[in-house]
């Protein structure tokens, strides 16, 4: 049974900074590709980014490039989403998800059909 847990979530003001973490447990940590996903109320899921195997590739969604930053600890089991310059418009639940298939080393899909495992979601607020 896997299971991805996130943390860190909560209620920021504009301009300030949140590290979301994802634990995964049931499989190793390093066969899955990781993604963050979010969904403001009213708007479908969106993709924020992810991180190949290795750790050795990132892709960013345009809205969060250059504020967000995604990185993994694989002997940690444990991804992180470290969120900075946050803005109102980033208020969200914020989801990881796992790809547990086996594709190029620097391969992150960006749709969420990709992904095999989610976790429960986080929820971050941004204050004006």
């Amino acid at each position: 049974q896997v299971q991805l847990v996130e943390s860190g979530g909560g209620l920021v003001q504009a301009g300030g900074s949140l590290r979301l973490s994802c634990t995964v447990s049931g499989r190793t940590f390093s066969t899955y590709t990781m993604g963050w996903f979010r969904q403001a109320p009213g708007k479908g899921r969106e993709f924020v980014g992810g991180i190949s195997r290795s750790g050795s590739s990132t892709k960013y969604a345009d809205s969060v490039k250059d504020r967000f930053t995604i990185s993994r600890d694989n002997a940690k089991n444990t991804e992180y989403l470290q969120m900075n310059s946050l803005k109102p418009e980033d208020t969200a639940v914020y989801s990881c998800a796992a790809d547990s298939e086996i594709n190029g080393s620097s391969w992150v899909p960006q749709l969420a059909t990709a992904y095999d495992y989610w976790g429960q979601g986080t929820q971050v607020t941004v204050s004006s």
